[in-house]
């Protein structure tokens, strides 16, 4: 259950936003001002924070700021009623994730924060890196080599590998390579998602026709058939 902390110095507003996180299953700490929010981010290490910028003692950019200085890695989704490109700018400059101007619905911040979960699960989940035979992938310089020859893999590509990644020898529907890769306003298709796999065995596997690591699930996607021990040290 993730661990929220809100740093609010508006009691209505603290109180609203404990009620509703918690409402959807998650667990909450407060924070009534920006000095008490830091020892507390610090101190407790939640999964994800909550940031007020208009608030006594510390703003929220100050906060958010210090936060990142002292390696706090949480992902932080700003809260203001200032709507100005230029705050949002600076916020994010700061260190934040995201950015949401009040007045806003319970429901754009409920899906905001399970956004930001879920990637920071997906983050935690998938490996730095990946060897499929002669091939190996890494994640966090976005490279490819087989054998000592470098290969190039797009955007998709290698974020559909990293979704394989994640959870590997489990299925992967291509609804969820679209969801997740492309996102719902692009309107591709599912033969997008499997032309995409096309070219990721022919660029990875040694037999793109009899693959060894990418493999198809009729009738529900695909998956990475990948042993624990082929997953490579960081």
């Amino acid at each position: 259950m993730p661990r929220i902390l809100i740093i609010e110095d508006e009691l209505p507003m603290r109180t609203v936003l404990a009620d509703c996180l918690e409402d959807d299953g998650h667990r909450v700490l407060t924070a009534a001002d920006g000095n008490d929010g830091l020892d507390r981010a610090l101190a407790e290490k939640p999964d994800l924070i909550l940031l007020d910028i208009m608030m006594p003692r510390l703003d929220g950019f100050t906060v958010c700021a210090e936060l990142r200085r002292r390696g706090i890695r949480a992902p932080i989704l700003m809260l203001t009623a200032k709507g100005m490109v230029r705050d949002r700018v600076d916020g994010l400059d700061a260190g934040a994730d995201d950015y949401l101007v009040k007045p806003f619905s319970t429901e754009e911040l409920l899906a905001r924060v399970r956004a930001l979960v879920r990637r920071t699960r997906r983050e935690t989940a998938c490996p730095r890196r990946i060897s499929l035979g002669e091939s190996e992938v890494d994640f966090i310089r976005q490279t490819a080599f087989r054998g000592d020859r470098e290969i190039y893999l797009s955007a998709k590509e290698l974020a559909m590998l990293r979704l394989m990644a994640e959870t590997p020898g489990e299925p992967v529907s291509r609804e969820r390579f679209l969801d997740a890769v492309w996102g719902y306003s692009a309107f591709p298709t599912t033969r997008t998602v499997d032309n995409h796999i096309a070219s990721l065995r022919a660029k990875l596997e040694s037999d793109p026709n009899q693959p060894r690591w990418i493999k198809t699930l009729h009738g529900v996607g695909y998956k990475l058939d990948l042993p624990a021990e082929h997953f490579a040290k960081p």
